[in-house]
């Protein structure tokens, strides 16, 4: 079945929200200049009260080794996602050395020049999973809008040839199992697409996201 991820959580409530609904992973945003950032302890909080299974990921912007294991290791997390536009793929490498349980995924601006040369750049033994996205310089994730699916075709082949992908950037309810027919990816992640308001999630759309993916699934079998 096709990995979900529900990021940008900033309460107890929409992370539990998002395990009922069967979302996989549920995502923390620690970016401050994010309207979704959240502490240190508020992910603490509510990591402490989620099942063991669902993944815990932290969203990160171009921070050093240390930053990424200590706010892991205060935090619960069970992975960790580099999302910046100068991230260091060395960084990466040291996290896993450091941390070899934690998973790194990779984020991978498919609106920007030579994506998938940027993914050559990363350890394909060290990444769990590359993170398609539509983010820019100015704001890298969140935007809730998609990128060409269609074009994005053979560098996302490419890719893939490196290891698992992860689809985001204005996924929702309604167009995301078009985006599993096209792009064909390990898994999804949704931020906007099944929010209220950012920071605040409409527990109708996540369900909605959800079972679209999973019926999805279905279909393809």
């Amino acid at each position: 079945m096709t990995w979900v991820k529900v990021c940008g959580m900033t309460n107890l409530e929409d992370a539990l929200s998002a395990v009922e609904a069967g979302a996989d992973a549920v995502g923390f945003v620690f970016y401050e200049k994010s309207s979704r950032c959240v502490s240190t302890e508020t992910a603490r909080q509510i990591v402490q009260e989620l099942p063991k299974e669902i993944e815990k990921v932290g969203v990160f912007v171009n921070q050093a080794e240390n930053t990424l294991c200590e706010l892991a290791e205060r935090t619960g997390l069970t992975a960790i996602q580099m999302h910046g536009d100068h991230e260091d793929p060395r960084v990466a490498d040291m996290v896993k050395e450091r941390r070899p349980e934690l998973k790194v995924l990779a984020a991978i601006s498919m609106v920007r020049e030579n994506p998938d040369g940027w993914a050559m750049r990363w350890r394909p033994d060290v990444v769990h999973a590359f993170l398609i996205d539509s983010g820019n310089g100015s704001k890298l994730g969140g935007t809730g809008k998609t990128f060409d699916w269609r074009t994005s075709e053979p560098i996302l082949k490419n890719i893939k040839a490196r290891g698992n992908v992860v689809a985001a950037g204005g996924l929702t309810p309604d167009n995301v199992s078009t985006a599993l027919g096209i792009l064909k990816p390990w898994g999804v992640d949704v931020v906007s697409g099944v929010e209220a308001r950012p920071g605040k999630k409409d527990p109708e759309k996540v369900r909605a996201f959800v079972r679209a993916v999973r019926e999805a699934d279905r279909k393809a079998d």
